[in-house]
């Protein structure tokens, strides 16, 4: 008698397989079909067709973006192939099998689809209790862009390159002209000279961009430098310096990505290295849930000027919390004032702690003279946080938002977006949120 269990793979199924019984009941898929049926039509972008081949569902597509994403798939060529390999995917797909193209189309064209499957899994969450919006905590990270760090270029560098562009082409036109009256294969250099004014052209646009940036920045800080001007010249006596007008010439060291131009070179700290990237941004649930209930992405490292519009983002979704969670990055007083007029409390870090362990294998650094704080928002603030109240609230702020950074980045896998541009990558990046909140809530449904 065999000890084995006997198999035959070529062994066919007397009836047609059921895939349902092939799942557990509580699997995050029958949450994230159930979800996405909430959607109402109107918010997908569905293209016309007059004839031809019939459409996928909107809903099945956004379904299966939401599962693919929430288990690590976010090639649109891995999607495509999961259909056909993975359970869970066949059963989202309803065993049809979209090509990547259509996958990645979807993607692409249905922002308002996903941000309003977003909010109607808070919704959801609401409403079976597993959510409440009293404390939250905020904080960013950087997840690499769909573009390498050495297509980044000065803008100095831009403008020598294109005048060295612009003399090669001269240059080569000429050699081709040469070639026509000699008799010669004409292929080679209008070739050659095709990828030159490839270049140039990508040059001249990144160039465009630059100063038409700077030429936005300098007519904004307009008014204040008028301001400051009027106040200046209303001094007797010792004057000290003029106040300097804006500049809507770009610096020689601004940069720009000839790939993704709104992305931006930035490092997570002094001892990492440069990367070209974007600034995601998370407001997650701080009592329990740990569901993230906003986002945003941001093109600059610095997290204080998107503090006050990303929290308010929420005004019209699933309303304001009581009280906002954010590290030192985030101290700004004019976001802390843009908060207090709405009913929000934030609780903001003022100075970096630096908790060293007793035995710490580093040498001690040396001794600074610590920043000295004279705003009266900022001394207020750091009383407030010494106080025992606030202090254990604000303890909630690491132990809530950074490990949802710490699961979407190791558990989900996702480190780089898969498109291109501000906005696209802000729907990429409300797709994971999305993701990453059905797995948490099913997770939360199973306990």
């Amino acid at each position: 008698m065999s000890r084995f269990i006997p198999f035959d793979r070529s062994q066919p199924y007397l009836l047609p397989p059921d895939l349902t019984s092939w799942l557990p009941a509580d699997d995050m898929v029958h949450f994230i079909v159930a979800a996405v049926e909430r959607v109402p039509m109107s918010a997908f972008c569905v293209p016309v067709r007059t004839g031809g081949k019939a459409q996928y569902h909107p809903r099945l597509m956004l379904a299966l973006l939401i599962f693919s994403y929430a288990n690590g798939l976010f090639s649109s060529r891995r999607i495509e192939r999961a259909t056909y390999r993975d359970i869970g995917v066949r059963f989202v797909a309803a065993n049809l099998h979209p090509d990547h193209d259509t996958i990645a189309t979807f993607r692409r064209t249905n922002r308002t689809a996903i941000e309003a499957a977003f909010a109607q899994v808070l919704l959801l969450a609401r409403e079976t209790g597993l959510l409440r919006l009293g404390v939250v905590s905020i904080d960013g990270t950087k997840i690499d862009a769909d573009a390498s760090k050495y297509r980044s270029l000065r803008y100095d560098r831009i403008r020598a390159l294109r005048e060295q562009l612009a003399v090669d082409i001269a240059k080569l036109m000429d050699q081709a002209e040469h070639a026509d009256a000699t008799d010669r294969d004409p292929q080679a250099l209008p070739e050659e000279l095709a990828r030159r004014e490839t270049l140039k052209a990508k040059l001249d646009e990144a160039c465009a961009r630059l100063e038409a940036d700077a030429k936005a920045q300098a007519k904004a800080a307009r008014p204040a430098y008028e301001k400051k001007k009027a106040a200046y010249d209303a001094k007797t006596g010792r004057r000290g310096r003029a106040p300097k007008p804006p500049d809507d010439e770009p610096p020689p060291d601004r940069q720009i990505s000839l790939t993704d131009p709104d992305s931006r070179l930035m490092r997570r700290s002094d001892a990492h290295e440069f990367r070209q990237a974007y600034n995601a941004q998370a407001v997650v649930c701080a009592e329990g849930s740990q569901l993230i209930v906003t986002t945003d992405v941001v093109a600059t490292s610095a997290d204080a000027p998107s503090f006050a519009s990303t929290v308010l983002s929420m005004e019209n979704t699933i309303g304001l919390p009581k009280t906002v969670l954010a590290d030192t990055g985030y101290a700004s007083g004019q976001a802390v004032r843009d908060l207090r007029k709405k009913g929000i409390d934030p609780l903001v870090a003022i100075g970096r702690p630096c908790a060293r362990r007793p035995y710490d294998f580093r040498p001690p650094p040396e001794d600074r003279e610590p920043r000295r704080i004279t705003e009266p928002w900022r001394l207020a603030m750091k009383d407030r946080l010494e106080t025992t109240e606030a202090g254990d609230i604000y303890r909630l702020r690491k132990q809530t938002v950074e490990p949802v950074f710490g699961i979407i980045k190791s558990i989900m896998g996702f480190r780089r977006f898969s498109l291109r541009s501000l906005a696209k990558v802000t729907t990429e990046w409300t797709l994971v949120a999305l993701a990453y909140n059905c797995k948490r809530m099913a997770r939360l449904h199973a306990a």
